[in-house]
Protein backbone atom coordinates (compact mmCIF):
# COMPACT_ATOMS: atom_id res chain seq x y z
CA UNK A 1 0.00 0.00 0.00
CA UNK A 2 1.42 3.52 -0.90
CA UNK A 3 -0.59 6.71 -1.13
CA UNK A 4 0.27 10.43 -1.40
CA UNK A 5 -2.10 12.49 -0.55
CA UNK A 6 -3.17 15.83 1.25
CA UNK A 7 -4.90 15.18 4.00
CA UNK A 8 -6.87 17.25 6.88
CA UNK A 9 -5.56 15.55 10.69
CA UNK A 10 -8.46 14.67 12.25
CA UNK A 11 -6.90 13.18 15.29
CA UNK A 12 -4.15 12.74 16.91
CA UNK A 13 -3.00 9.88 19.49
CA UNK A 14 0.02 9.39 21.47
CA UNK A 15 1.83 5.30 20.62
CA UNK A 16 4.69 4.67 22.84
CA UNK A 17 7.16 7.33 24.12
CA UNK A 18 7.39 9.23 21.13
CA UNK A 19 5.20 8.02 18.32
CA UNK A 20 1.99 8.87 17.24
CA UNK A 21 -1.35 7.54 15.27
CA UNK A 22 -2.48 10.25 13.05
CA UNK A 23 -5.94 10.08 11.22
CA UNK A 24 -6.53 12.41 8.34
CA UNK A 25 -9.06 12.88 6.13
CA UNK A 26 -8.20 12.88 2.28
CA UNK A 27 -10.46 14.01 -0.94
CA UNK A 28 -10.26 10.70 -2.89
CA UNK A 29 -9.32 8.03 -0.78
CA UNK A 30 -11.29 9.02 2.89
CA UNK A 31 -9.93 8.33 6.27
CA UNK A 32 -6.50 7.42 6.45
CA UNK A 33 -4.49 6.24 9.58
CA UNK A 34 -0.92 5.97 10.10
CA UNK A 35 1.62 6.15 12.36
CA UNK A 36 4.32 8.56 12.56
CA UNK A 37 7.85 8.05 14.19
CA UNK A 38 9.09 10.96 16.24
CA UNK A 39 4.75 12.44 16.28
CA UNK A 40 5.56 13.99 19.47
CA UNK A 41 8.73 16.00 19.05
CA UNK A 42 8.71 19.12 19.19
CA UNK A 43 9.17 19.48 15.49
CA UNK A 44 6.33 17.48 14.73
CA UNK A 45 3.57 18.54 17.83
CA UNK A 46 2.47 21.55 15.72
CA UNK A 47 2.61 19.92 12.26
CA UNK A 48 0.17 16.87 13.25
CA UNK A 49 -2.49 19.30 15.00
CA UNK A 50 -6.10 18.75 14.27
CA UNK A 51 -7.39 20.75 11.34
CA UNK A 52 -4.02 21.39 9.95
CA UNK A 53 -3.68 20.35 6.47
CA UNK A 54 -0.44 17.89 5.43
CA UNK A 55 0.96 16.47 2.48
CA UNK A 56 1.03 12.73 3.55
CA UNK A 57 2.33 9.59 2.54
CA UNK A 58 1.60 6.27 3.91
CA UNK A 59 3.57 3.11 2.77
CA UNK A 60 2.28 -0.34 4.96
CA UNK A 61 3.24 -4.12 3.27
CA UNK A 62 -0.07 -5.09 3.35
CA UNK A 63 -3.92 -3.66 3.72
CA UNK A 64 -4.34 -5.02 7.24
CA UNK A 65 -0.80 -3.50 8.11
CA UNK A 66 -1.56 -0.13 10.21
CA UNK A 67 0.48 1.77 7.60
CA UNK A 68 3.68 4.23 8.50
CA UNK A 69 2.81 7.70 7.93
CA UNK A 70 5.80 10.98 7.20
CA UNK A 71 4.08 14.46 7.26
CA UNK A 72 4.97 17.68 6.03
CA UNK A 73 2.98 20.57 6.62
CA UNK A 74 0.57 22.71 4.20
CA UNK A 75 -1.45 24.76 6.22
CA UNK A 76 -1.09 25.51 9.77
CA UNK A 77 -4.21 26.15 12.02
CA UNK A 78 -2.12 26.29 15.17
CA UNK A 79 -2.68 29.45 16.52
CA UNK A 80 -6.89 28.98 16.59
CA UNK A 81 -6.18 26.45 19.19
CA UNK A 82 -5.51 28.97 21.37
CA UNK A 83 -8.76 30.67 20.82
CA UNK A 84 -11.31 29.07 23.13
CA UNK A 85 -14.30 29.35 20.89
CA UNK A 86 -12.29 28.55 17.56
CA UNK A 87 -10.60 25.89 19.26
CA UNK A 88 -14.15 24.37 19.84
CA UNK A 89 -14.99 23.75 16.83
CA UNK A 90 -11.94 23.00 15.47
CA UNK A 91 -11.83 20.10 18.00
CA UNK A 92 -16.16 18.99 17.32
CA UNK A 93 -15.66 19.03 13.55
CA UNK A 94 -12.47 17.19 13.22
CA UNK A 95 -13.32 14.45 16.11
CA UNK A 96 -16.92 14.12 14.09
CA UNK A 97 -15.27 13.41 10.75
CA UNK A 98 -12.65 11.09 12.82
CA UNK A 99 -14.94 8.84 14.82
CA UNK A 100 -18.17 9.21 12.28
CA UNK A 101 -16.69 8.27 8.93
CA UNK A 102 -15.37 4.56 8.42
CA UNK A 103 -11.46 4.12 7.04
CA UNK A 104 -10.77 4.31 3.64
CA UNK A 105 -14.07 5.17 2.18
CA UNK A 106 -13.85 8.63 -0.31
CA UNK A 107 -15.95 10.93 1.09
CA UNK A 108 -15.18 14.05 -0.97
CA UNK A 109 -18.16 15.91 -0.57
CA UNK A 110 -17.60 15.77 3.43
CA UNK A 111 -14.18 16.65 2.95
CA UNK A 112 -14.99 19.66 0.98
CA UNK A 113 -17.81 20.83 3.39
CA UNK A 114 -15.14 20.41 6.62
CA UNK A 115 -12.52 22.19 4.77
CA UNK A 116 -14.69 25.00 4.21
CA UNK A 117 -16.20 25.22 7.70
CA UNK A 118 -12.31 25.07 9.06
CA UNK A 119 -11.79 27.81 6.71
CA UNK A 120 -14.80 29.91 7.96
CA UNK A 121 -13.51 29.28 11.45
CA UNK A 122 -10.33 31.13 10.32
CA UNK A 123 -11.50 33.86 8.44
CA UNK A 124 -14.29 34.93 10.34
CA UNK A 125 -13.98 37.64 13.20
CA UNK A 126 -16.74 35.95 15.39
CA UNK A 127 -17.99 32.67 15.64
CA UNK A 128 -21.41 34.40 13.90
CA UNK A 129 -19.34 33.71 10.50
CA UNK A 130 -18.78 30.00 10.64
CA UNK A 131 -21.60 29.00 13.50
CA UNK A 132 -24.47 28.45 10.03
CA UNK A 133 -21.73 26.37 8.23
CA UNK A 134 -20.98 24.18 10.94
CA UNK A 135 -24.86 23.22 11.28
CA UNK A 136 -24.52 22.90 7.53
CA UNK A 137 -21.86 20.71 7.83
CA UNK A 138 -23.09 17.91 10.29
CA UNK A 139 -26.39 18.06 8.44
CA UNK A 140 -24.18 16.91 5.22
CA UNK A 141 -22.43 14.36 7.13
CA UNK A 142 -25.65 12.82 8.07
CA UNK A 143 -26.79 12.86 4.59
CA UNK A 144 -23.80 11.24 3.33
CA UNK A 145 -23.72 8.65 5.41
CA UNK A 146 -27.69 7.21 4.99
CA UNK A 147 -29.42 9.36 7.58
CA UNK A 148 -30.50 12.73 5.75
CA UNK A 149 -33.41 14.63 6.75
CA UNK A 150 -36.29 14.93 4.32
CA UNK A 151 -36.50 18.92 4.53
CA UNK A 152 -38.23 19.49 1.00
CA UNK A 153 -41.81 19.15 1.79
CA UNK A 154 -43.99 18.11 4.49
CA UNK A 155 -44.24 15.00 5.54
CA UNK A 156 -48.10 15.66 6.92
CA UNK A 157 -49.50 17.68 3.97
CA UNK A 158 -46.91 17.28 1.12
CA UNK A 159 -47.05 21.50 1.44
CA UNK A 160 -43.64 23.07 0.56
CA UNK A 161 -44.02 26.31 2.39
CA UNK A 162 -44.10 27.52 6.05
CA UNK A 163 -41.95 24.41 7.18
CA UNK A 164 -40.94 25.10 10.48
CA UNK A 165 -40.51 21.86 11.91
CA UNK A 166 -38.95 18.25 12.16
CA UNK A 167 -40.32 15.03 13.38
CA UNK A 168 -37.69 13.58 15.60
CA UNK A 169 -38.86 10.29 14.31
CA UNK A 170 -38.62 10.30 10.82
CA UNK A 171 -36.21 13.47 9.80
CA UNK A 172 -39.09 14.89 7.74
CA UNK A 173 -40.25 18.37 7.66
CA UNK A 174 -43.65 19.43 9.02
CA UNK A 175 -45.51 22.76 7.85
CA UNK A 176 -46.55 25.28 10.58
CA UNK A 177 -50.10 24.20 10.07
CA UNK A 178 -49.92 20.42 10.01
CA UNK A 179 -47.50 21.29 13.13
CA UNK A 180 -50.65 22.83 15.22
CA UNK A 181 -51.41 21.44 18.74
CA UNK A 182 -48.09 19.02 18.24
CA UNK A 183 -45.38 21.75 18.68
CA UNK A 184 -44.24 20.34 21.69
CA UNK A 185 -43.27 17.09 20.46
CA UNK A 186 -41.07 18.38 17.12
CA UNK A 187 -38.09 20.08 16.69
CA UNK A 188 -37.79 23.53 15.19
CA UNK A 189 -36.76 23.84 11.89
CA UNK A 190 -34.67 27.41 11.38
CA UNK A 191 -35.43 29.23 8.07
CA UNK A 192 -32.21 29.27 6.95
CA UNK A 193 -31.46 25.68 6.04
CA UNK A 194 -34.20 25.43 4.00
CA UNK A 195 -34.65 29.19 2.39
CA UNK A 196 -30.74 29.87 2.91
CA UNK A 197 -29.81 34.08 4.22
CA UNK A 198 -28.33 34.75 7.08
CA UNK A 199 -29.06 32.55 10.23
CA UNK A 200 -29.70 34.76 13.96
CA UNK A 201 -28.44 32.91 16.81
CA UNK A 202 -31.91 31.78 17.75
CA UNK A 203 -31.94 29.76 14.21
CA UNK A 204 -28.17 28.84 14.75
CA UNK A 205 -29.28 27.41 18.23
CA UNK A 206 -32.02 25.51 16.89
CA UNK A 207 -30.07 23.98 13.70
CA UNK A 208 -27.77 22.72 16.76
CA UNK A 209 -30.17 21.11 18.49
CA UNK A 210 -31.58 19.44 15.05
CA UNK A 211 -27.96 17.91 14.20
CA UNK A 212 -27.57 16.84 17.33
CA UNK A 213 -30.47 14.51 17.46
CA UNK A 214 -29.82 12.71 14.62
CA UNK A 215 -26.04 12.63 15.23
CA UNK A 216 -26.64 11.14 18.66
CA UNK A 217 -29.55 8.87 17.34
CA UNK A 218 -27.91 7.35 14.29
CA UNK A 219 -24.74 7.99 13.97
CA UNK A 220 -22.26 8.73 17.48
CA UNK A 221 -23.83 5.64 19.51
CA UNK A 222 -21.61 3.43 22.00
CA UNK A 223 -18.25 3.49 21.32
CA UNK A 224 -18.54 6.11 19.04
CA UNK A 225 -20.36 9.16 21.22
CA UNK A 226 -17.39 10.39 23.02
CA UNK A 227 -16.72 12.94 21.17
CA UNK A 228 -20.51 14.59 21.85
CA UNK A 229 -18.95 15.84 25.01
CA UNK A 230 -16.68 18.34 22.30
CA UNK A 231 -19.81 19.33 20.91
CA UNK A 232 -21.51 19.75 24.68
CA UNK A 233 -18.71 22.11 25.43
CA UNK A 234 -18.47 23.85 22.52
CA UNK A 235 -22.68 24.51 22.35
CA UNK A 236 -21.72 25.83 26.17
CA UNK A 237 -19.12 28.57 24.77
CA UNK A 238 -21.26 29.80 22.33
CA UNK A 239 -24.25 30.16 24.55
CA UNK A 240 -21.88 32.16 27.06
CA UNK A 241 -20.59 34.49 24.24
CA UNK A 242 -23.48 35.47 23.14
CA UNK A 243 -25.78 36.27 26.66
Amino acid sequence: MHLRASAIVVAVRQHGEHGAIVRALTREDGVQPGYVRGGRSRAMRPVLLAANVIQGEWRARTGDQLAALTAELIHSRATLHGEPLAAGALEWATALAAVALPEAQPYPHIHDALDGVLGAIEAAPSARGWAAALVRYELLLLAELGFGLDLDQCVASGAVDDLAFVSPRSGAAVSRGAAQGYEAKLLPLPAFLTAGGEAGWPDIFDGLRLTEHFLTRDVLVERRAEPLAARARLVDRLKRAVA
